[in-house]
């Protein structure tokens, strides 16, 4: 009797234990506040990254399941949660395929965007979209998204403040879409979501995690408009990229 009591107590712990590291990495902690979204997780990026229970079971069906791209833009609302919304003449949120496997993830808007709320829509957009096109994909298969939702003043680089207050939101948005790719477009994103001082330089040419997803940090296409000569490890990137998606089974045509 003594021996079938131990047993059934550890694996009530056992349990207990997979409950917990299931809602630390769906968000399950931390109260709402008023300068971020109702839903959200760590920033640690060395909490544990386990499976989530199957489908089929109470946890993975409560409240505790990830907030769909409509829940979290009804969250933002009308952003007022940095100086940045002061400028703006949009939010850029985001757009795409809801259910993408593959997420690109830029700075911030420009004034093209800013302009018309949507992302990469200039030039630099224009050449994102060749690139996306060159990995057998469609612009509108992929979901692309940014740091922040406000253009910066001049485009500089958002500042952390500013960043506190948006990140969340592209947190859940990634917790929504759930890609199993992402790609870091430049060094601020890349050193964002990775927690990272380590240059683009050091960073690109290889894929890194960002909370259990493949991430490949490459070039922003900004940046290769300015240096056309780095377009040719961009596309070295992109290639490490396509052949991961192969590897995985993820949709993209064959070229």
């Amino acid at each position: 009797m003594e021996s079938g009591v131990r047993e059934e107590l550890s694996a009530l712990v056992a349990a207990f234990a997979d409950r917990l590291q299931w809602q630390l990495h769906h968000g399950a902690w931390g109260a709402p506040t008023s300068s971020s979204p109702r839903l959200s997780r760590p920033d640690s990026q060395t909490a544990p990254d386990p499976k989530p229970p199957d489908a089929a079971t109470p946890a993975a069906t409560s409240d505790l399941a990830a907030p769909t791209l409509e829940q979290v833009r009804a969250d933002l609302g009308d952003c007022r949660r940095c100086p940045l919304a002061a400028g703006r003449k949009q939010i850029v949120f985001g757009e795409g395929a809801p259910d993408s496997e593959v997420m690109f993830v830029g700075e911030g808007p420009g004034a093209d965007e800013d302009a018309s709320g949507h992302p990469f829509v200039g030039k630099a957009g224009q050449l994102l979209t060749r690139m996306i096109q060159a990995m057998g994909l469609e612009r509108d298969e992929v979901y692309i998204a940014n740091i922040v939702k406000c253009r910066p003043p001049n485009n500089r680089d958002p500042q952390p403040g500013e960043i506190e207050a948006c990140e969340p939101f592209l947190r859940l948005q990634i917790d929504a879409i759930g890609p199993r790719m992402i790609i870091a477009l430049g060094g601020f994103a890349a050193k964002t979501l990775l927690r990272t001082e380590t240059g683009i330089s050091q960073l690109r040419g290889r894929f890194h995690t960002y909370h259990g997803t493949p991430l490949m940090p490459t070039f922003h296409p900004a940046f290769l408009l300015r240096n056309p000569e780095r377009k040719r490890p961009v596309w070295e990137d992109l290639k490490q990229v396509m052949a991961e998606m192969d590897r995985l089974g993820l949709n993209r045509r064959r070229g």
